[in-house]
């Protein structure tokens, strides 16, 4: 669970350096629980606010313990409890503040601003509004139909989205600001797709398995396997354009 800090320092505001670590090592450090985590989800996470690294005078990124700490809770709760950054942002905030607050749950609906779980005999995976979307992402309606248009984000057949919808619509929005259109990442959306297919076609005839242990270690296989498809996606297009990043 997460300990609320002493004080009300924000964290990755040391005043030495001592203990600090590159976004390489935090990468490793992490990879243990999230193996699907990259730099670059790191640094959108730190656009976003969820942390606040220290900077060297080069301008390289130093994360203390805190920011790992951090960094592990907001990966955990995307992956476990499907909430969007703002929220997940807010319920950190408020633990840091020294509140104690319950942790939120998404549902279909919104009640003011609480969340609403959804009723239903048996767990379903989290969704999120079109309001809750348009939230998260920070852009508007003309915005996410033109995503829409290009199969980036698609709503459900009840009219909301599942909870991932959020991260890829902040990514969206991030490259947006280099100039990179909806257009443009058509060609992502088929590679994704094609590599989702992959990772099915695996791990289909676990699925299909008469054993209901074999059935239920499929999902544990689609999630090792989708985490090294995303690492070696990385990998490659770091090689094309010759870059490492650090």
């Amino acid at each position: 669970m997460l300990q609320t800090p002493s004080g009300g320092a924000r964290h990755g505001t040391a005043a030495t350096d001592s203990g600090l670590m590159s976004i390489g090592t935090v990468l490793n450090v992490l990879r243990d629980e999230f193996p699907e985590v990259t730099i670059s989800k790191i640094r959108f996470l730190e656009s976003e606010g969820l942390i606040e690294p220290q900077r060297t005078p080069a301008g390289y990124r130093k994360f203390s313990a805190r920011d790992v700490e951090r960094l592990g809770h907001v990966l955990r709760m995307q992956r476990d409890h499907y909430l969007p950054l703002k929220v997940i942002r807010e319920h950190l905030d408020a633990m840091e503040r020294g509140e104690a607050v319950p942790l939120p749950s998404l549902g279909r609906q919104r009640d003011g601003d609480d969340f609403a779980p959804e009723p239903s005999e048996a767990p379903t995976a989290a969704r999120i509004s079109r309001e809750e979307l348009l939230t998260a992402a920070g852009v508007d309606e003309r915005e996410l139909r033109e995503w829409e248009s290009y199969g980036l984000v698609t709503p459900l057949e009840d009219g909301a989205y599942e909870a991932e919808a959020a991260t890829v619509a902040g990514l969206v929005a991030e490259l947006g600001r280099f100039g990179i259109e909806p257009r443009h990442l058509r060609v992502m959306k088929a590679a994704a797709d094609r590599e989702a297919g992959l990772v099915d076609q695996v791990v289909a005839p676990l699925k299909r398995h008469r054993n209901p242990q074999t059935r239920a270690h499929a999902e544990a296989r689609t999630k090792e396997l989708a985490g090294l498809t995303v690492k070696l996606h990385a990998a490659l297009v770091q090689t094309a354009l010759g870059v490492r990043l650090p």
